[in-house]
């Protein structure tokens, strides 16, 4: 059963803004707010690759290719993650998929992607 549902991808001008979502029906609040969650993408033939993670403790991380224009945040009560993409440009393009780590149930878990594609 799918535990991560991704929303919010498509094709988007350079420049242009989009907005993912990642919601994780099936997690009890209190999991996933003691869950690290992240977003990661994978381009056409290249490795799947850290985009942004936002832990429990509310620190967050970025690429150094996404700082500055893209920003990951999260509602727990809602079960919610977000990652707000500004300033798109091509080399963003890819599928980003929703990733929730959960150290004390030992739990690594992936939505099924979303393509995003950055061209005129």
């Amino acid at each position: 059963q799918v535990q991560l549902v991704e929303s919010g991808g498509g094709l988007v001008q350079p420049g242009g803004s989009l907005r993912l979502s990642c919601k994780a029906p099936r997690y009890i609040t209190s999991t996933f707010s003691s869950s690290t969650m992240g977003w990661y993408r994978q381009a056409s033939g290249k490795e799947r690759e850290l985009v942004a993670e936002s832990t429990p403790e509310g620190t967050r991380n970025y690429a150094e290719s996404v700082e500055g224009r893209f920003t990951i945040s999260r509602d727990n009560s809602r079960k919610m993650v977000y990652l707000q993409m500004n300033s798109l440009q091509p080399e963003d393009t890819a599928v980003y998929y929703c990733n929730a780590r959960t150290a004390w149930l030992n739990k690594n878990e992936w939505g099924q992607g979303t393509q995003v594609t950055v061209s005129s």
